[in-house]
């Protein structure tokens, strides 16, 4: 490629060459009597005359030939500064090459090695859902391995005006029973949850029975993801296939405030038996154990319970991967002034597919988990606030009853309730989470051994 860039040189410089040759020539044969562009002895002799008319003829054709040469000459000085760098440093230059090629290699790798993991978009009367589609379309790596489903609830003709904006990057489908629901007595103002819960129930039975998925991403229509959102969930889907000890995937982070979350470290992973939901993976399997008995309404809390969960836990990361802009809802706003409109949401890529992930096994995990944790030393709530701690930590706040624990968490400013007895983020009842720059851990004493369900 470069050596043919140099002959185009050679070439132009020759034809410049030639053109001054030419004019020279020209000029020489013309009488000292030229006037206006037109020879006097021109005018006698009609021979001469046809002469210089070729010759002019000539000359406007090297013109045209020339303007084209010079074009090419400047797209070549263009890129003056790529060919130095070559012939400078071709090692350099190569090793660049070598880069791109690299990283084409490793989409390819990346494509052909996935599972196919729709992500399903619950949507209904939130025109913002805007917002959430452009975050995904924007950091999906390929439409093949992640398709979108947005499955609408509500009829509301502008959402659905604007989720059909989006033509073929998307599927769009529409939940058929829009009608009211019967609800217990005293229920009516919980109507949104049972509409909710017959919604989710409808647009799973699609995406596993219809669409022959065996997995699936669910995400709100008010969530916005982070650039390695998928990363994220493809690197923990095999992990969610063989631990038979898990049962779910969540973005979520219930206590992942800016402040609280370790800001050097947003590739830790945890185990927790809190059902975090808020952007999550579930497997068909698990969807085929609980759609039989799926509730009427509330349906989060519904996962949460023992019946449900079986002591299974679920992974989630020590920062979100979803934040949630959604401040109007059918709760009303619940928790988003004080808690989740403040949840960090990452920005830093992380190649979870390119890390070991083992760790997460729920033996080798619980045995890491339980030194450090019970070999951290006690301190008090006051010590904490007050700046009393020496060390870089961690440090163990100890808790024996869900007043005390509810205690602690308002002082420290994270999430205070507990669903059947467990904490928001917490694993065998211990709540992990950064505070003054230190790992902080929310542990119940030594020797426990399962959640109280009447802790609530």
């Amino acid at each position: 490629m470069f050596r043919k860039k140099g002959s185009l040189i050679i070439c132009g410089a020759l034809l410049f060459i030639a053109w001054n040759a030419l004019i020279i020539f020209v000029l020489l044969g013309r009488s000292p009597g030229y006037e206006g562009g037109k020879s006097i002895s021109a005018e006698k002799d009609p021979q001469n005359n046809d002469i210089v008319e070729k010759l002019l003829h000539l000359i406007s054709s090297f013109e045209m030939e020339l303007e084209s040469q010079n074009k090419i000459l400047l797209q070549i000085q263009s890129h003056k500064s790529l060919w130095e760098e070559l012939k400078k440093n071709g090692t350099a230059f190569r090793s660049k090459l070598d880069t791109r090629s690299n990283f084409t290699n490793e989409r390819h790798k990346f494509l052909s090695s996935g599972a196919v993991i729709p992500i399903l978009v619950m949507a209904c009367n939130r025109v913002t859902v805007k917002r959430c589609l452009d975050k995904l379309l924007e950091y999906r790596p390929s439409p093949e391995l992640f398709p979108i489903i947005v499955s609408q609830d509500c009829g509301h003709t502008e959402t659905a005006d604007m989720i059909a904006s989006y033509g073929s990057k998307l599927t769009h489908i529409k939940q058929p029973d829009l009608s009211e629901i019967s609800v217990p007595a005293g229920h009516n103002k919980f109507q949104g949850y049972y509409k909710i819960s017959r919604h989710y129930r409808w647009a799973l039975n699609q995406v596993f029975n219809s669409f022959s998925y065996s997995a699936v991403i669910i995400v709100e229509d008010d969530l916005e993801v982070a650039p390695d959102f998928f990363e994220y969930f493809k690197a923990l889907h095999p992990v969610l296939q063989s631990d038979p000890t898990l049962w779910c995937v969540s973005a979520w982070n219930d206590n992942g405030r800016d402040g609280y979350v370790d800001p050097v470290k947003s590739s830790l992973l945890y185990r927790t038996d809190f059902f975090p939901g808020l952007g999550w993976m579930l497997l068909k399997e698990v969807w085929m154990e609980l759609e039989p008995k799926w509730p009427a309404s509330f349906w989060d809390d519904w996962m949460r319970h023992p019946d449900q969960r079986k002591d299974r836990s679920c992974i989630r990361p020590e920062v979100s991967r979803t934040l949630t802009f959604g401040r109007k809802g059918v709760s009303l706003g619940q928790f988003y002034d004080k808690y989740l409109r403040f949840i960090k949401l990452n920005a830093e890529f992380v190649p979870f597919t390119n890390i070991d992930l083992s760790y997460l096994e729920k033996k080798k995990y619980d045995q890491a988990f339980e030194k450090e944790v019970y070999s951290s030393p006690v301190v008090t709530l006051e010590e904490l606030k007050n700046g009393k701690l020496s060390g870089p930590g961690p440090f163990r706040l100890q808790y024996s009853s869900p007043q005390d624990f509810k205690t602690v968490a308002r002082g420290l400013g994270i999430m205070d309730d507990l669903k059947s007895g467990v904490p928001r983020a917490g694993y065998r009842g211990v709540v992990s989470f950064f505070s003054q720059g230190k790992r902080i851990y929310i542990a119940p004493p030594v020797g426990w051994t399962k959640y109280d369900p009447s802790w609530s």
